[in-house]
């Protein structure tokens, strides 16, 4: 009779050990095979969001080109019925030719005719001519801006939109680059101080941005110390079509003869572009520094650095929800934090940040 194997209690242990080890490594494959899920799952929601955003991008483009070729169409009509009036024009006037050699008693009356005839013809080759120098494919710009040497330069700044608001800094800083030259052009004849080069410079670039900006849009311009004043003519909150040559010419001419003085309340800037109706959806700000005033007169004539800079945390809180704030900084001395600041703005907001040299644009 065969004896009967005993289990030993080391072997039931090991074999214990060995199936809770299996089950543990199940289980870690299961969570991590799940957080793997998740995590692609993830991705796959944020690229399908940039997949869509960009198919919006690519709608509106392709309304704009549709809007392109219906603008070259007509000038190609155009172009076609002067053609043909001025085929009409020259038969006839090898016709009224014809007959002046065979009439002489009527030749002083086709002659008459025929040099109207002449004039005419004249005219329409004009402006067939003035129609074939048309581009194919019209450009962004509805005025002619052109640097010092024809020179274009890369800026970075984004100047699309519907409402383009542009907001100038006109306080006496943007007299001069430094506090000395500030103080030495405050006190010297208006004429002078008009044409500082750092303010003709903000001039130019005001010019040059109004010609850049994309023809279907609007825009106003607001210039700002411790108040907030509109360009536009009476006082006119309304947004102009950059089309409307009049009313463009007009609101530039004002800015022209714009005196900067005064302190610098950015807050102010800031609250009155949110009220304007409908609000702007860009913002273009020309400025050389941090605010030396909040939204009232500070107490104290001395304005330390830190204080400028809770000035102007305090007037970033007033722009509008939304709205990008490309800033042109004209660098003023004793200022180190202002570019840093406006930099940071530039990010926050999706917008950019742009120090120019002296000679742009």
């Amino acid at each position: 009779m065969a004896r009967r194997r005993q289990l030993s209690p080391f072997n039931l242990a090991f074999l214990d050990i060995m199936f809770c080890g299996f089950g543990a490594v199940v289980l870690l494959v299961l969570l991590v095979n799940a957080q793997s899920v998740k995590s692609r799952k993830q991705q796959h929601e944020d690229l399908r969001a940039e997949v869509n955003r960009l198919e919006q991008e690519v709608t509106v483009g392709r309304e704009y080109l549709g809007d392109l070729q219906s603008s070259l169409q007509e000038s190609e009509d155009q172009a076609i019925s002067i053609r043909e009036r001025i085929a009409r024009l020259e038969k006839e006037r090898n016709r009224l030719v014809t007959e002046m050699s065979s009439s002489a008693e009527q030749k002083t009356a086709r002659k008459q005719q025929v040099e109207a005839l002449a004039a005419a013809l004249k005219k329409m080759e004009a402006e067939q001519k003035r129609l074939a120098e048309i581009p194919k494919v019209q450009g962004s710009k509805v005025r002619r801006f052109e640097g010092e040497g024809h020179r274009q330069y890369l800026t970075g700044l984004k100047l699309g939109g519907n409402r383009v608001l542009i907001l100038v800094d006109g306080s006496a800083s943007m007299l001069d680059t430094s506090v000395v030259g500030v103080l030495r052009l405050r006190n010297m004849d208006p004429a002078i101080q008009k044409n500082s080069p750092k303010w003709q410079q903000v001039q130019k670039t005001v010019r040059w941005l109004v010609a850049n900006l994309p023809v279907s849009s609007s825009f106003q311009l607001l210039v700002f110390n411790t108040g907030v004043w509109t360009m536009a003519e009476g006082k006119n909150q309304n947004w102009i079509p950059v089309t409307g040559t009049a009313a463009v010419n007009g609101i530039l001419g004002r800015f022209r003869d714009t005196l900067p003085t005064g302190g610098t309340s950015l807050e102010n800037a800031f609250a009155a572009a949110a009220a304007l109706m409908p609000r702007p959806d860009n913002i273009v700000l020309l400025t050389d520094g941090l605010p030396t005033w909040g939204g009232k007169k500070p107490r104290r004539k001395s304005i330390s650095g830190s204080q400028r800079v809770k000035f102007f945390e305090r007037a970033i809180k007033r722009i509008p929800a939304g709205v990008p704030i490309n800033t042109i900084l004209f660098p003023m001395e004793g200022d180190p934090m202002a570019a840093v600041l406006y930099w940071q703005l530039a990010i926050q907001t999706r917008g950019s940040f742009f120090t120019p040299t002296s000679d742009w644009p």
